[in-house]
């Protein structure tokens, strides 16, 4: 296995246990809890996480059955690199600027029901499963479109690059919220005691 991708998956497999561990004891009131009207909650970001990556899963099913189809902007020899390293840098969980998702994937405004960490640790297994299916590829060879932007291309590694670090971004993030003053803690302290 490309020693990128065996490392890629052990990352995905550690962030798995970490949302887990970090998140799988909340309540549903504490997953749905928010500093301010504008941020996401807890839920709110593993939500995203589950419907951004699952954009990935037909391009790789597809790849690995021979049946993607490489348009013209693929074949373009120079932007595929420009775009990885944009979109990579742009996603670091060490990046300051905040990026807006498109609409289509902005998680549910309304309460997000409290098997959303056991959801999301299933849908880990499936990115992990996703990231095994193309160890036979030639990931760095290989040239994608973003399931987010039509217009941007990148190398499958980038593509698998992107989507660990999109989520160590995220998770991050939901850590900032239970972080943030105000978050419900009384639930959190008494399950401690248990």
């Amino acid at each position: 296995m490309n020693e990128e991708l065996s490392k890629l998956i052990d990352e995905a497999k550690a962030i798995t246990e970490d949302a887990r561990k970090t998140f799988g004891h909340l309540s549903a009131e504490q997953l749905n809890w928010k500093p301010s009207a504008e941020s996401w909650s807890v839920a709110q970001c593993l939500e995203h996480l589950i419907v951004i990556n699952s954009g990935y899963f037909p391009i790789i099913k597809k790849l690995v059955r021979g049946e993607y189809k490489h348009s013209l902007k693929e074949r373009l020899p120079v932007l595929p690199k420009v775009f990885g390293k944009l979109v990579i840098n742009a996603v670091k969980p060490e990046a300051q600027r905040k990026i807006k998702a498109s609409t289509k994937f902005e998680p549910s405004k309304s309460a997000i029901d409290a098997q959303i960490v056991n959801k999301f640790v299933e849908h880990q297994q499936e990115v992990i499963e996703h990231m095994k299916m193309t160890e036979n590829l030639n990931l760095n060879k290989i040239i994608i479109t973003s399931p987010v932007a039509s217009l941007v291309t990148y190398s499958l590694l980038d593509a698998h690059k992107i989507v660990v670090l999109h989520e160590q971004r995220h998770i991050a993030q939901a850590k900032r919220v239970m972080e943030t003053e105000g978050f419900p803690k009384d639930k959190l302290m008494s399950s401690a005691a248990h």
